[in-house]
């Protein structure tokens, strides 16, 4: 399963960097919307985001991209499986996205994305044969050192920590190997999501407390906007950079998770913080050089030509 080498793209990166803005943001607001559970949360995430969705693909006319995905799932039937098994993939990301926050294991959570950006470089290498520049190893090299310090304070890794650092990669070889990686597939993959959705809201009903307390219901329209945003920008990227450096860009999430938890938050910072993020932020001013170079390099390019 090998495909050509993708060039860095300067929008990929800033779509990239966008979209853990957008998470990082996210990640707030299920502790404040209880008392509505996970499930409940996320059902409602499902309903809300596609609600945005319509209109957003009706003024971008991307609604092409959704009809061709349904053609050539008409065209070959096991398309539509992989859509299912993709939806469920992705919903269960969002289901602990939701979950972490409100019972306690949000450190867990956060070491799964430190983990995950590793994870995808190596798939990156072995799966699509993606070659791995001095600059990009000295950045995971010098990432590492900060995971394997987490992993060790941590004493282990979590099953949730697992499940993000090797479900996210699996999903996107999925995506990416039955050319379903568009935002026409997003939206389909949402869409599948519908009848989870129905089913908590008819067996769990909570319409009546969402509606009565008018937070709950800014909350829920504010982490739709934000998710369609996020998710848009999330699969841009993973669409058009390398697997490797769109995993190394995904290091940026948690350390704006740890941000947010310092200032907004107020969580104290330990000594043995610094083992982890001080050698990830060091490996992400080493990828900034990279991209910054490989802008140089092609604005010359096209100088030249």
């Amino acid at each position: 399963m090998t495909g050509p080498a993708r060039e860095v793209s300067p929008s990929g990166v800033l779509a990239s960097l966008g979209a853990s803005v957008l998470f990082g943001f996210t990640f707030l607001l299920p502790p404040r919307l209880l008392p509505l559970d996970p499930g409940q949360v996320l059902a409602y995430r499902i309903v809300v985001t596609l609600a945005v969705l319509v209109p957003l693909f009706t003024a971008l006319r991307v609604w092409p991209e959704v009809l061709a995905i349904l053609r050539r799932c008409r065209r070959a039937p096991h398309l539509a499986a992989v859509l299912v098994v993709d939806a469920a993939l992705l919903g269960l990301q969002l289901w602990l996205f939701g979950w972490a926050p409100q019972s306690g294991h949000g450190l867990e959570l956060s070491l799964g994305y430190l983990v995950l950006p590793l994870v995808m470089v190596l798939t990156g290498a072995v799966v699509y044969r993606e070659r791995l520049s001095a600059l990009r190893v000295a950045a995971v090299g010098t990432a590492s050192v900060g995971v394997v310090a987490a992993v060790v304070l941590a004493g282990g890794l979590s099953w949730p920590t697992l499940l993000v650092a090797l479900g996210l990669p699996l999903y996107f070889v999925s995506r990416r190997a039955f050319g379903l990686d568009s935002t026409g597939a997003q939206f389909l993959e949402l869409t599948a999501m519908l009848p989870f959705s129905v089913v908590v809201m008819t067996v769990r009903p909570s319409f009546g407390t969402v509606t009565a307390e008018p937070q709950l219901v800014g909350g829920l329209l504010v982490l739709g906007l934000v998710s369609a945003g996020g998710f848009t920008l999330y699969l841009t990227a993973s669409r058009v950079l390398p697997f490797a450096l769109f995993g190394v860009l995904s290091y940026v999430e948690p350390v704006l998770l740890v941000l947010v938890a310092l200032t907004v938050l107020g969580e104290p910072w330990t000594w043995t913080d610094s083992f982890v993020y001080l050698p990830i932020c060091a490996g992400l001013c080493v990828l900034a050089v990279e991209v910054h170079r490989e802008g140089r390099r092609r604005a010359v390019a096209v100088l030249t030509h």
